[in-house]
């Protein structure tokens, strides 16, 4: 088999062919060139429809979110506004029966007045038949006892035993020469304050000599009711020290604290005037930063027997449980200038009732329903509620560095409050004590101690620290501490100004 050369063809021979490659070349280049950028488009094209499409989705979620976050705070507002109308409900509920309560209570106590009352007029009948017979047999005897008879008016001597007691340490008391450190240990105050008193009570508490035995003097008189108050000693060792009988040193006590309530409370204890007011605001911004606070407010429960109705209105679960004793009080509840000095008291609610209660029902939250408090605090304890006119601390946890400035300075104010009633149930011992007297006559005394307190703080009265009191009273957290929205503005924006106007203080870092 043969092979022979394949001959090549030159470049003069095939001219058509060298230039028909390249007229291909460019062809194909420019449809591929054509095709690139047509994907280009299209690929940028997908990209736009991909992208508004994406957008247009993410658009409508947002709107869909706000949309079902607008209807959840529109349900959470209905059932807030639900929530509130019940717990109001409620509150009438309570308000309403604790005003039945004490309706059938006040009646009770009018029926045992009424029974007292009785019992006291066939006493005296027998005690007066008893001594018509005693004469009659003394008559008879040869006696020269004469006793006139009721309304003849015939002038005859009448001659009755009276038992001798010793008054020495009254006459020592009384004594001009009588050391005044003692004198100020026994009754609480100086005697300057003590003659003040007298002068004062005078015309209500003196009496006029009778046929049957001298009247008491005043002086007397006002140091049985204060010594008693002072010391809270039983009414035997009140009778001991100023010869008296003890059931004359009963009835002092209840006719001087009765006098002191009627002449000396409006003197003493009353709410500020517009010039008072302000002073006291400013006394307070002073002291705080805190802005038109026009007192501070505190509750403290006062001990008593067990009454014999109503048991379970004054057990003191509270007390009862620290003491491991069963506790009955009754509430005193007070409102103090930046002195120390009440300037509204609310007494003899039941030991029950929580701070937030006794404020309802007391004279303070109907005059600020009136409107008389408008544009002014009162400055509770976290046991009332955030209202328009109670400021109060926070009390929910984790809170921040201005919460915890805006507290720090509320509990600067409170401790006016406090310090008030510590030195209330130091200098009148009878407040710490459970006492002999009846449930409906404690008020008209606790009246008194809370005027006399008075007395001694505006006159610079120093007690002893000998008779300091520690308070022992706990803080219940209400149902409902927050009572008004706009006091929660307002507390937030003075809590704001007290941390960013460096009036916080740094003790809370």
């Amino acid at each position: 088999m043969e092979i022979t050369s394949f001959p090549f063809l030159s470049q003069e021979e095939f001219p058509h062919i060298t230039t028909w490659f390249p007229e291909m070349d460019d062809e194909f280049g420019g449809n591929n060139n054509n095709l690139k950028k047509r994907r280009r488009k299209d690929q940028e094209f997908e990209m736009d429809e991909l992208t508004n499409g994406l957008c247009g989705d993410i658009l409508a979620s947002i709107l869909l979110l706000d949309e079902e976050a607008k209807q959840e705070q529109d349900q959470w507002l209905i059932e807030l506004e639900q929530e509130k109308a019940s717990l109001e409900a409620n509150q009438k509920q309570k308000v309403q029966a604790m005003n039945e309560y004490y309706n059938q209570m006040q009646t009770h106590y009018s029926d045992l007045d009424t029974l007292d009352n009785s019992r006291t007029k066939r006493a005296r009948k027998s005690a007066s038949s008893v001594a018509t017979a005693a004469t009659v047999r003394v008559q008879n005897d040869g006696s020269e006892i004469n006793l006139a008879q009721s309304g003849t008016g015939s002038g005859h001597q009448r001659r009755l035993w009276v038992k001798d007691r010793s008054k020495d340490w009254w006459d020592k008391c009384n004594h001009p020469d009588f050391p005044e450190e003692e004198f100020r240990r026994a009754f609480r105050m100086s005697k300057a304050t003590f003659n003040m008193i007298c002068e004062e009570l005078e015309p209500a508490v003196m009496k006029k000599n009778t046929m049957l035995r001298e009247a008491i003097p005043v002086r007397q008189r006002v140091a049985v009711c204060i010594w008693r108050l002072a010391t809270g000693e039983p009414l035997r060792l009140v009778s001991k020290r100023f010869g008296l009988g003890i059931s004359t040193c009963h009835k002092l006590v209840l006719e001087v604290c009765s006098a002191i309530r009627s002449v000396l409370m409006p003197k003493f204890l009353q709410w500020p005037d517009e010039n008072r007011l302000m002073a006291i605001k400013e006394e307070f911004e002073t002291k705080s930063g805190i802005p038109n606070v026009g007192g501070s407010m505190y509750t403290t429960h006062i001990p008593i027997i067990a009454p014999k109705v109503s048991v379970a209105a004054y057990f003191n679960k509270r007390h009862t449980e620290r003491n491991q004793k069963t506790s009955y009080s009754i509430t005193l509840q007070g409102v103090v200038d930046s002195r120390g000095v009440f300037t509204d008291v609310c007494i003899g609610w039941p030991g029950s009732m929580l701070d937030d209660q006794v404020l309802e029902k007391s004279a303070l939250c109907q005059r600020a329903n009136q409107g008389v408090l408008n544009n002014v605090w009162m400055v509770g304890n976290s046991g009332f509620p955030l209202m328009d006119w109670v400021l109060v601390p926070y009390t929910h946890p984790n809170l921040t560095w201005t919460q915890h400035a805006f507290n720090e300075k509320i509990s600067e104010i409170q401790k006016t409050a406090k310090e008030a009633f510590t030195k209330l149930k130091g200098r009148w011992t009878c407040l710490q004590k459970r006492t002999e007297v009846k449930l409906q006559e404690l008020p008209v005394v606790l009246g008194a101690c809370c005027v006399l307190h008075n007395i001694c703080e505006i006159r610079n009265e120093d007690m002893d620290p000998e008779f300091r009191f520690e308070l022992f009273d706990d803080e219940m957290i209400p149902e409902n501490n927050l009572r008004s929205l706009n006091s929660i503005q307002a507390r937030d924006h003075i809590a704001h100004n007290l941390l960013h106007h460096g009036l916080a203080g740094t003790s809370f870092l």
